[in-house]
């Protein structure tokens, strides 16, 4: 029974799609990236938000909270309820579209807080 026990650790770490995350704490800004004819990064204000403890988040209209599971990041209560992002990076996120395809909008950390 000990040896059946012991194994349940690294079975969940190899499974590291099924466990939940968070994203670190800080200033999340969004934009879509520019191209030669335009600014490298112009922030979008209202998609900008702040991550806070645990799975929580601000914006300028309230506070909610999200599910980070593997890659796939879901915003499950406040005023940004419903949107879903694909981590891309350590402190980066693509917004996806209704069908899970990435759109251009990228939100990455760009200070510790606010």
């Amino acid at each position: 029974m000990l040896v059946a026990l012991a194994t349940v650790p690294a079975i969940l770490t190899a499974a590291e799609g099924n466990l939940l995350k968070t994203m670190p704490h800080g200033v999340y800004e969004c934009a879509f990236p520019g191209d030669a004819g335009s600014p490298v990064w112009e922030p979008i204000t209202e998609a900008g938000f702040v991550i806070s403890h645990t799975s929580a988040y601000r914006t300028e209209t309230g506070r909610g909270t999200y599910l980070l599971k593997g890659k796939d990041l879901v915003i499950t209560s406040g005023p940004k309820r419903g949107e879903r992002y694909r981590r891309t990076g350590d402190a980066e996120l693509k917004l996806l579209d209704d069908v899970g395809n990435l759109t251009g909008l990228i939100c990455v950390k760009v200070a510790s807080r606010h």
